[in-house]
C-alpha cells in the first residue's frame, strides 16, 4: 500500500506535467462520462464479493463454483449494456453537453472510447478480483497492485519519448495496463481455486438472489457515482476544465488515501461476512468497532502532516498547481477521514443481505450532493463549497448507519459511541495544536520536515495512550519486546 501509494502520487505528478493543465482536465472528466455507468457494475461487484464471502464462511463449495459463474454471466451482460448506453447517450453527452475546447475535440473522442473499452474490461475482471479477496490471499493482490502502478508509471515515461499526441496515446497505454492486469488475475485464479473455472450454469433462483441483492446495491452505486462524477460534470459546465484540473489532482489524493485504508479495510471486510453467516457475533462486534477505529488512525496518520502542508507538498508534488487545488483536497481529505469510519458499517449491513431499507436511506441522502450542489455553483459559491456539502452529509450519513446497525444486527450504539467516535474525537483535538502552532513559525522543506515530525509523533503517543484499550496496549508491548530481542 505505501508503495503504490507513493508510484500513485509521482505518476499523477508525471502525467500532468505531460499533458498540461488543459489536457489532464479533459482526461479528467471525459473518463468521468464513462464512470458515469459504473453504477451497474459497482451494485454487482458488492453482490458477487457478499455472496462469495459467505458461501466460504459455510464452507459449501458446489455454490461458490455456481456464484462465480452467474457472476461471471452478469459482468458480460453488465459489459455489453455499458458499451450501448457508452455509444449512444455517453457519446451524445460528449459532443453536445459538454464544455470542451474545441481544438480537442477529436482528442476528446479518441480517449473516450479507449476509456470505455478500459472500464470494459474493468467490470471483466471483478468477478476474479472478488474469488482473491474472498479467498484472502492478501499477499498476491499487493504484489498485482504494485505491478500495476508500475506499469502505469512507465506508460507516463513513454509519453514523454513518443512524439504522437500525449492525451491520445495516454489512454491507449492505460488501456494495455488494464489488459495485462486482467490476464494475470486470471491465469492465477484459474490455476489456484477450482471455482474460479467458468462453465455456463443456469439458476435460475440464485440469479434472482443476486439480482435482488444487486437491485438495491444498484441504488447505492447510483448515488455514489451521482456523488462523484456527476458533481465533476457540473464544475465542468459552471466553471471549466481548469477548475476540472484541480478535481482531477484532487480525485488522484482521493483514490490514493482512499485505496490506502480501502486496502487495509479489505482485509477485514471477508471475515466480517463470514463471521456473520457463522454467527459469532461477538467476534463480529469486535471487528467493527477496531477495524472503524484502526482505519480512521491509519489514514489520519497519512492526512495530518497533509493537511498541514498541503500547499507546499502540492507545489513540490505537482510544480503546476491549478486553481483551488489546495482547498479541494483539504476538505476532500476531511471527507475521507469522516468516511473511513463506515467502511466496516456498510459491510456489516452487506453481510446481513437485509439491504432494501439501508439502501433506500443512505442512497437518497447521498444523491442530495447533487442538487445541493447545482445550486451552490449556480449561485456562484466557489467552487470547492461541494465538497463542503458533501462533509455535512457524509457526517449524518455516518450517524444513520449505526442507527440501521442497531436494528440489524443490534450493535450497541453508547458503546460504539463512547469506544469509537469519543476516542477518534480526543486523539483528534489532542493531536492538531502542537504541529499547528510550529506551522506558524515555519515555512518551506524545514516547516514540512518539523511539522510532519511532530505530528506524527505526537499523534503516535497520543494514540498509544488514548486511543487503545488495555489488551491493544498489552499486543503493541509484546510486538516491541519480539522485536527488540530479535536484534
Amino acid at each position: 500500500m505505501l508503495f503504490t501509494m507513493t508510484v500513485s502520487l509521482y505518476t499523477s505528478r508525471i502525467v500532468l506535467n505531460t499533458l498540461g493543465v488543459s489536457d489532464f482536465g479533459i482526461y479528467n472528466i471525459v473518463g468521468g462520462v464513462v464512470v458515469l455507468f459504473s453504477f451497474l457494475n459497482n451494485a454487482m461487484s458488492s453482490a458477487t464479493q457478499r455472496f462469495l464471502n459467505f458461501e466460504i464462511g459455510k464452507n459449501d463449495f458446489v455454490q461458490l463454483r455456481k456464484i462465480f459463474c452467474i457472476s461471471m454471466n452478469v459482468h458480460v451482460s453488465i459489459a455489453f449494456i455499458v458499451f450501448i448506453l457508452a455509444e449512444t447517450i455517453g457519446l451524445w453527452f460528449l459532443n453536445t453537453q459538454l464544455n470542451l475546447p474545441l481544438d480537442r475535440m477529436n482528442a476528446a473522442n479518441w480517449v473516450y472510447q479507449f476509456t470505455i473499452l478500459t472500464f470494459i474490461i474493468s467490470i471483466l475482471q471483478v468477478p476474479y478480483n472478488a474469488t482473491i479477496i474472498a479467498h484472502e490471499r492478501m499477499s498476491f493482490y499487493a504484489y498485482v497492485s504494485i505491478v500495476e502502478v508500475s506499469l502505469k508509471l512507465s506508460a507516463v515515461f513513454l509519453l514523454q519519448y513518443l512524439g504522437y499526441d500525449k492525451l491520445k496515446l495516454y489512454a491507449v497505454l492505460i488501456c494495455a495496463v488494464a489488459l495485462i492486469i486482467i490476464t494475470i488475475y486470471k491465469l492465477y485464479c484459474n490455476k489456484k481455486f477450482e471455482s474460479s473455472r467458468y462453465i455456463f450454469i443456469w439458476d435460475a433462483s440464485l440469479y434472482k438472489q443476486l439480482l435482488s441483492f444487486s437491485g438495491w446495491s444498484l441504488f447505492g452505486s447510483v448515488a455514489n457515482v451521482g456523488k462523484t462524477q456527476v458533481i465533476n460534470i457540473l464544475i465542468n459546465i459552471f466553471c471549466g476544465v481548469l477548475v476540472n484540473a484541480a478535481m482531477g489532482i484532487t480525485n488522484q489524493v482521493s483514490a490514493t488515501l482512499n485505496g490506502f485504508v480501502s486496502n487495509f479495510q479489505l482485509a477485514f471486510n471477508p471475515q466480517i461476512v463470514k463471521s456473520y453467516a457463522a454467527n459469532d457475533k461477538e467476534y463480529l462486534m469486535s471487528l467493527i468497532f477496531k477495524t472503524s477505529k484502526y482505519s480512521y488512525f491509519l489514514l489520519f496518520i497519512l492526512s495530518l502532516p497533509i493537511l498541514l502542508n498541503t500547499e507546499y507538498i502540492l507545489k513540490l508534488w505537482l510544480k503546476i498547481v491549478p486553481e483551488y487545488t489546495v482547498q479541494f483536497c483539504q476538505l476532500t481529505i476531511i471527507y475521507l477521514l469522516i468516511e473511513s469510519i463506515s467502511g466496516p458499517l456498510w459491510m456489516s449491513v452487506q453481510a446481513t443481505g437485509k439491504i432494501k431499507s439501508y439502501q433506500i436511506v443512505i442512497s437518497s441522502l447521498l444523491l442530495l450532493n447533487v442538487p445541493f450542489s447545482y445550486i451552490l455553483l449556480k449561485l456562484n459559491f466557489i467552487p470547492y463549497s461541494v465538497v463542503l456539502v458533501s462533509i455535512g452529509i457524509g457526517i449524518l450519513a455516518l450517524l444513520i448507519r449505526i442507527i440501521f446497525l442497531r436494528s440489524l444486527i443490534n450493535l450497541p450504539i453508547i458503546q460504539f459511541l463512547r469506544e469509537v467516535i469519543l476516542i477518534i474525537f480526543i486523539v483528534t483535538i489532542l493531536s492538531i495544536p502542537l504541529p499547528f502552532i510550529e506551522s506558524f513559525y515555519l515555512d518551506g522543506f524545514r516547516r514540512l520536515i518539523i511539522t510532519s515530525t511532530t505530528a506524527i509523533i505526537s499523534l503516535v503517543l497520543i494514540l498509544y495512550f488514548i486511543g487503545l484499550d488495555i489488551n491493544e496496549k498489552k499486543y503493541v508491548k509484546i510486538r516491541i519486546l519480539i522485536l527488540i530481542n530479535r536484534n
